[in-house]
């Protein structure tokens, strides 16, 4: 599950020292959200080698060259995010949104014997926190600095993010070619739209839209019991066009935050590589164990730049990792209309501590599924799915001492304590086949 970008555009200049107010870096770790159909919330995301299910469809395109009907699904899922903290100042818990939606669709359509076209919308990447003032100890209150021929003059002790939100929609369109009876693949694109990008903090407020696309390649082997399934979305670049709107009118006039004015980024989405394995025990039973890798790397560097002049505003650098998830699922089907599911994954974090940020908090987790899919008749089939994610616990200390305004704060001192989270999921889904 889970995240996000900060970027508050401001340069302290004060008695002829220059010391950098904010350049809270990016965060975007664990915002993404793997779950891409209800049959995924079930299987935890184990589907990239299933040649039978139609959700397994998002998650590789390849599949459609395996069923010769049309079908359509269409329904959404809840999402029940919680982070809390535990420092000096207290507990504190993350006001964000209490239940954060996300759609499911697929269409897919049979033009030949061989080949198939489809259409699929979901929301691969997103979340939503919330810190109030004061709940960082260290960032709280000021510091009085003398300005010739002013006096003294209130600076922030630091610029704590308050709000952060993403929505991003990725709509792909695909279409699949059965090479043989054993063997079909598939390409796409992901056309990638930023609905909301909210990046707030103690002192100014971002907040912008945008598009981006990238590529989707897919294949999928079936042969008598054992299949096996790969599927990659290339990293996407996301021009994010908005404004920057300083909080504190006295910094203004000193310089030292710099006035409202339009603001562009680049948002640099991750590529994803999913590999999967899956033997039919019998006609009822099936297993299936996959291997994701998502490239967070990617996401190294943040330049924010003024609109018009292209002038850079701050670079962020957030030295991320790669990172690996392990994925297991389990299908029954306990009489012909009724399908059981069960997942396990166990997904690590790209988030190290030198880069640490409390925007989007993350550490490993595991997540457990659970689901159900009942046919109707007349080619209507309802799916119903739930997953409880559990964060590690993570006890954080901090990389180096945060000095004040113009020490990094991510990876900082001032963010230690120990972070908690969970998340509960739950979806439904109607799906046609015609």
């Amino acid at each position: 599950m889970k995240r996000l970008v900060n970027a508050s555009c401001c340069t302290v200049l004060v008695g002829g020292l220059a010391l950098l107010l904010d350049q809270t870096p990016v965060v975007a770790s664990g915002f993404s959200l793997p779950e891409l159909s209800v049959a995924g919330i079930g299987t935890t995301n184990a589907l990239v080698a299933n040649p039978v299910e139609l959700g397994a469809f998002p998650y590789n395109p390849a599949a459609m060259a395996f069923h010769a009907a049309s079908s359509l699904a269409i329904g959404g899922s809840l999402i029940n995010p919680e982070f809390i903290l535990d420092n000096a100042a207290g507990s504190h818990n993350s006001q964000g949104a209490d239940w954060v939606g996300a759609p499911t669709f697929q269409g897919a359509f049979t033009l030949s014997d061989k080949w198939r076209i489809g259409l699929g919308i979901n929301a691969p990447f997103g979340l939503e926190t919330k810190w109030s003032l004061g709940t960082f100890p260290a960032l709280s209150g000021t510091t009085l600095v003398r300005v010739p021929g002013i006096g003294p003059v209130p600076i922030p002790n630091g610029n704590p993010p308050t709000g952060s939100k993403l929505e991003i929609f990725d709509f792909v369109p695909t279409a699949s070619y059965r090479i043989n009876d054993t063997v079909s693949a598939a390409l796409g694109l992901d056309v990638y739209w930023v609905k909301s990008a909210v990046l707030n903090s103690a002192l100014a407020d971002v907040n912008g839209t945008g598009t981006g696309v990238g590529l989707n390649l897919s294949v999928l082997y079936k042969r008598d019991a054992w299949s096996v399934g790969a599927s990659f979305h290339s990293a996407a670049t996301v021009g994010i066009a908005g404004s920057y709107a300083p909080l504190n009118t006295t910094l203004v006039a000193l310089g030292a935050l710099r006035p409202a004015q339009g603001a562009n980024l680049d948002l640099d989405l991750p590529w994803r590589l999913q590999l999967g394995i899956r033997y039919a025990i019998n006609p009822a039973l099936a297993v299936e164990f996959d291997w994701t890798r998502t490239g967070w790397s990617q996401f190294d560097q943040l330049q924010v730049q003024a609109q018009g002049t292209d002038a850079v505003v701050f670079t962020d650098t957030n030295a991320w990792n790669d990172a690996n998830a392990y994925r297991f699922a389990l299908t029954y089907a306990i009489r012909p209309t009724t399908e059981l599911r069960f997942g396990y994954s166990y997904d690590q974090t790209g988030q190290g501590d030198d880069h640490f940020s409390a925007r989007v908090p993350d550490s490993d987790r595991h997540l457990f599924g659970v689901g159900v899919a009942q046919k109707l008749g007349n080619g209507y089939t309802v799916e119903a799915g739930y997953m409880y994610v559990r964060f590690n616990e993570r006890n954080y200390r901090g990389t180096h001492a945060y000095t004040g305004l113009g020490s990094d704060l991510n990876g900082s001192d001032a963010l230690a304590g120990t972070y908690k989270a969970s998340a509960n999921l739950v979806g439904l889904e109607l799906t046609k086949t015609f």
